[in-house]
């Protein structure tokens, strides 16, 4: 027990300092300013347009959809990349090599995710604010906030790190952005999913996108836009059901992966791959 804390410690100190190094780097920083610029943007070429049936905005329904798919791309493509980075740059063989080292990058990295996805949702939702009308958060909204955010970190990043166990570079990483983003779109994230094909709304369903986006709406709009919802209702119980399935499936199968992925890791295996990343740039 006395190991697991120290190494629950050292990878909280190792994702602060992380997180700390990403607020001074031009290029991490750009990351965080450009989707909120895009989602901003969008909200406000919105503002005029309003949900089918109802007079609410639909800029005020498309915003906490956003908040939602963002922490799936948090927990997917994020924690995927990072994975696959430090694979190739030999931090996870380092990693493995020290006591505990597995587990502390673990927490670290979840330290350093979680840290990122909140500082992209305050720099979204504040300057939002401005421009949406319509918002509000009652007591249960805030109650149902602080479980399904975590919720959905543990049904997202498990995920997340079994498909960056699968790539070898982060120039694959174009294979994985192309059906997220597919996903988004068929997910509600943008327009209602009521509007799209039943069998396009039952993909949809399946993955945690779509219950995210429908749980911040649940926090954050007002309960007559379920008007827009499938069952016209927000499916609560439903959410935290289907997310919850997906945090055990991914708790399971994660750690078995990421051991293999582990034991496959070796200094040639990282020299390969730093040779061929230096033969891509000549």
């Amino acid at each position: 027990m006395s190991a697991f804390r120290t190494a629950v410690r050292a990878g909280a100190a190792r994702g602060v300092i992380e997180l700390r190094q990403t607020c001074t780097n031009i290029a991490d920083l750009w990351t965080y300013l450009f989707p909120a610029v895009l989602l901003v943007g969008t909200v406000f070429f919105m503002r005029d347009a309003t949900v089918p049936g109802t007079d609410i905005s639909l800029g005020a329904r498309t915003l906490p959809s956003t908040f939602g798919m963002g922490l799936a791309f948090a927990g997917l493509v994020s924690t995927a990349t990072l994975l696959v980075t430090d694979r190739e740059d030999g931090t996870l063989l380092r990693a493995k090599a020290t006591p505990n080292g597995m587990s502390a990058y673990l927490v670290g990295k979840i330290v350093l995710v979680g840290g990122m996805t909140l500082i992209g949702f305050v720099l979204q939702l504040v300057p939002s604010l401005f421009v949406v009308e319509g918002l509000h958060v009652d007591a249960t909204g805030w109650l149902i906030l602080m479980v399904l955010v975590p919720l959905g970190f543990v049904a997202t990043m498990p995920l997340g790190a079994v498909i960056g166990s699968l790539f070898e570079s982060p120039r694959n990483m174009g294979l994985v952005m192309l059906p997220v983003i597919g996903l988004v779109a068929i997910s509600g994230i943008f327009y209602p999913i009521s509007a799209m094909p039943g069998w396009l709304q039952g993909v949809a369903q399946v993955f945690p996108v779509y219950w995210l986006g429908l749980g911040m709406r649940s926090v954050f709009l007002p309960d007559a836009l379920t008007v827009a919802e499938l069952g016209h209702s927000w499916r609560t119980l439903e959410t935290f059901g289907v997310l919850g399935l997906w945090a055990v499936a991914g708790l399971v199968v994660a750690p078995i992966v990421l051991r293999r992925m582990s034991r496959r890791e070796s200094g040639s295996a990282v020299a390969a791959r730093r040779e061929k990343a230096m033969l891509r740039t000549v």
